[in-house]
């Protein structure tokens, strides 16, 4: 349904309570800021940032709640005492965590292009371990960032987000992978012992070439799922994906004249704070000739697709 425009004097007004909201916020009154917020999204509904600057505070009381928990002389009683606090305040996360993807879902109606809206909703999503969905966002986000402003402190903050996400998603795989292997490697066992329990029982005697049989064919099952598990296990990314001067995977690559590989937000630093050379051959350097290496660039996404675990190593 298409918002209808509100007159220049309610606007105005929204404004304010947006200004309040802020100064609130920065007070850390985080309920007086929603409040704030709530009033200029009752007022004027159809601008996005009231809606994520309310989801921003819902994130932050929820952050509030839980280092009270941590904290709080509860949190060294027996769950057995305090079951009913504990699940009041797990039922008060999911509900703050609720309200922020409600409020980013709105701000992305109003402006699909709302890094903050992408970002929040993906922690919302990964907080309630909707991975896919979660990383989705954190990727839009990222890219929308990046794209405007690739040095800033909150492109760093998503990609964290970002990576930590990833990781987590590779790890929870991992870990149903490894479960469901030595599930299948006892089952394995047990169908060989009972092979070898029947075909022996038919034999006249158990002979000694039997047991050594049985015993080479364990060995076997073993090496085969051993090296089964390590397939992807965490290496050392090649170096030829990592940046020269953070040594971390690249993110952004971008290729100098010279021919060298960087990552954009780190010589992008570079340029501006040592100077207007290449950090390797020392040849001048200006921003304007830096150019995406995407050949490298799909190459890093395609690694990392295959190995969730080396979101681990930047």
């Amino acid at each position: 349904m298409t918002l209808r425009p509100v007159p220049a004097s309610v606007a105005k007004q929204a404004e304010l309570r947006r200004l309040d909201g802020n100064a609130f916020f920065k007070k850390q009154r985080i309920g007086a800021a929603i409040d704030a917020y709530t009033e200029a999204i009752t007022l004027c509904p159809n601008v996005a940032v009231y809606w994520t600057n309310r989801a921003l505070c819902y994130q932050k009381r929820k952050s509030a709640k839980a280092i009270y928990i941590s904290c709080s002389p509860f949190s060294i009683i027996s769950l057995h005492y305090v079951d009913g606090f504990c699940i009041s305040l797990l039922v008060a996360f999911g509900r703050e965590w609720t309200k922020v993807e409600e409020d980013c879902r709105k701000a992305l109606e109003l402006d699909s292009n709302s890094v903050k809206a992408h970002y929040m909703l993906g922690l919302a999503l990964i907080e309630r371990q909707e991975f896919a969905g979660g990383i989705k966002q954190l990727h839009k986000a990222f890219d929308l960032g990046r794209g405007r402003n690739p040095v800033g402190c909150m492109v760093e903050e998503i990609w964290q987000t970002l990576a930590k996400a990833k990781y987590m998603e590779w790890e929870l795989s991992w870990s149903n992978h490894a479960w469901r292997l030595q599930n299948l490697k006892e089952a394995c066992e047990r169908a060989l012992a009972e092979y070898h329990f029947l075909d022996n029982s038919l034999a006249e005697d158990a002979s000694k070439d039997a047991a050594d049989d049985h015993s080479e064919q364990l060995e076997l099952l073993n090496e085969v799922f051993c090296k089964a598990a390590q397939a992807d296990m965490p290496t050392q990314v090649p170096d030829y994906l990592c940046c020269k001067i953070t040594l971390d995977i690249f993110r952004d690559p971008v290729i100098t004249p010279s021919g060298v590989t960087y990552e954009r937000a780190v010589l992008l630093e570079h340029l501006k704070q040592v100077g207007k050379f290449d950090p390797v051959t020392r040849e001048p350097l200006e921003q304007h000739q830096l150019v995406p290496n995407l050949a490298l660039k799909e190459a890093v996404q395609a690694y990392l697709n295959e190995h969730g675990w080396a979101y681990n190593s930047s």
